[in-house]
């Protein structure tokens, strides 16, 4: 029997480990650019909803409850534009990359068939193609791809690693062209809310899917806009269709968002003022390392939007992750997301302020 972690890459993370040591050696500390994990508190409404679901001696549904549904729905209409939304257009995942991970599999794709996702992505959308055993297929386009054997399309926008945002009428084309050949949409969105130079669209809104939802789902995620990483809040919206099918799948498998967690995720929905706030501070995390960073001989490309600036001194990655943690700064190295990304690193504003002011006076000297 062949262990299946055989079909997987080398775990990436793991081979920062020397310039984390590096890095962490510093007289000052660490400061650590590389994952883009939250460090602000939970906003406390979430925390207390949290808190008053903790009796739930009971299983939780898969579907979630209906004030879940509610909610995910609610916010669907107001932030993202889309109409028309029934609970059955609404499914909550155990924590977005859980799902981009297994997706292929609970699909039923194989040998045979391919998934495709841009050819700088996120590592999960490349591991979900591999658990199955389906061929994964890079794109600069999606329209340009030979769609026969392609099943399932992934489009990342805002984009990590770059923090590139597709254009409206670029979602608009590429829709059509997979509603066309018969292809399904996957389209992750977790960064949705934190466009800054340009103002991320959904694929679930009218202009671009023209008020039907077939053949299209969004992912979303709490991770970011709510700093609940910890908390393994996601929801995935659109065909309905499709995520019947995914529903039955994961009831069979047991895979239930908490009860307690359902709870805090409806507060987290139903209240602005905890996004507007968190925006703010990696508004400006965000302007002093980027000014940091050009000041320092770097150059910044796309990072219209996401927790991310994607820049390069022309070198090779590596060797900016090693001169950067000389000075106590951890980022992560391009080719992480592709080849394409090998002489670019990806910074993450996700250190607090005072890591972020400590990464800027480094850079100054």
């Amino acid at each position: 029997m062949s262990a299946v972690s055989s079909r997987l890459p080398v775990f990436p993370w793991d081979k920062l480990e020397p310039y984390k040591a590096t890095a962490a050696a510093h007289p000052d500390g660490i400061v650590d650019l590389s994952v883009g994990t939250p460090v602000d508190p939970v906003p406390a409404l979430v925390q207390e909803a949290l808190a008053g679901a903790a009796d739930s001696p009971g299983y939780p549904t898969v579907w979630g409850t209906p004030a879940l549904r509610d909610a995910i729905k609610g916010w669907l209409e107001k932030r993202l534009g889309a109409r028309s939304v029934e609970h059955t257009n609404i499914l909550p995942v155990v924590g977005s990359k859980e799902l981009v991970a297994w997706l292929p599999t609970q699909l039923g794709l194989g040998a045979g068939d391919q998934v495709a996702y841009p050819r700088l992505a996120y590592p999960t959308y490349e591991v979900g193609a591999r658990l199955c055993g389906a061929e994964a297929v890079v794109y600069d386009d999606p329209t340009e791809l030979d769609p026969t054997h392609l099943k399932l399309l992934w489009l990342n926008s805002p984009s990590n690693p770059t923090g590139r945002v597709l254009a409206k009428d670029e979602l608009v084309r590429i829709v059509a062209w997979a509603r066309e050949h018969d292809v399904l949409v996957f389209s992750d969105e977790c960064y949705l809310e934190l466009g800054w130079e340009a103002e991320p669209v959904s694929v679930l809104h009218p202009d671009v899917c023209g008020g039907s939802f077939d053949g299209i789902v969004a992912v979303h995620s709490l991770s970011k806009r709510s700093n609940l990483a910890g908390y393994r809040a996601a929801f995935v919206a659109g065909d309905a269709r499709v995520l019947g099918e995914l529903l039955q799948i994961r009831k069979h498998g047991g895979m239930m968002t908490a009860a307690p967690v359902q709870a805090a995720t409806v507060a987290a929905l139903g209240d602005d003022v905890h996004v507007q706030e968190q925006r703010a501070r990696y508004a400006a995390r965000r302007a002093a390392l980027r000014e940091a960073l050009e000041q320092h001989g770097f150059r910044i490309e796309h990072s219209e939007a996401s927790l991310y600036l994607w820049a390069t001194r022309d070198e090779g990655c590596w060797e900016t992750v090693a001169h950067l943690a000389e000075l106590g700064i951890l980022v992560a190295p391009g080719d992480f997301y592709g080849v394409a990304g090998e002489r670019f690193v990806r910074v993450a504003f996700t250190a607090t302020d005072e890591r972020v002011e400590a990464a800027v006076k480094r850079l100054a000297r």
